[in-house]
């Protein structure tokens, strides 16, 4: 036997977003999907940083966090504001505070 999801069929696809608005979406997500850049986003969650202490904090080279500064700055998921000649990295928005923490948040609850 057949159910009828006529009704919720026609719900879902006047809701569904174009297909370009879901690549924008899975592009967004590929970003969170490197375990340094998820580390910096984690990192600048709690406090504004330069790439020399986010470089100290990873124990890694400032280009190759400057490399990983550059892909979360095209995302949109980081800005930054200069004082003098130090440059200060920290998350574009509230958006991207709440995207990290609800991730952890779904992995710890029970």
């Amino acid at each position: 036997m057949k159910h009828d999801h006529i009704d919720k069929l026609t719900r879902v696809r006047a809701e569904m977003p174009p297909a370009e608005g879901l690549n924008q979406l899975v592009e967004l997500f590929k970003s969170f999907g490197d375990e340094t850049r998820m580390k910096i986003l984690y990192a600048l969650s709690l406090s504004d940083l330069c790439v020399c202490a986010i470089a100290e904090l990873l124990d890694m080279e400032q280009s190759a966090i400057s490399h990983q500064l550059k892909k979360l700055r095209q995302a949109k998921l980081v800005t930054s504001r200069k004082e003098g000649r130090t440059v200060y990295y920290m998350l574009d928005d509230d958006h991207v505070r709440e995207i990290v923490a609800v991730g952890f948040a779904h992995l710890t609850e029970e």
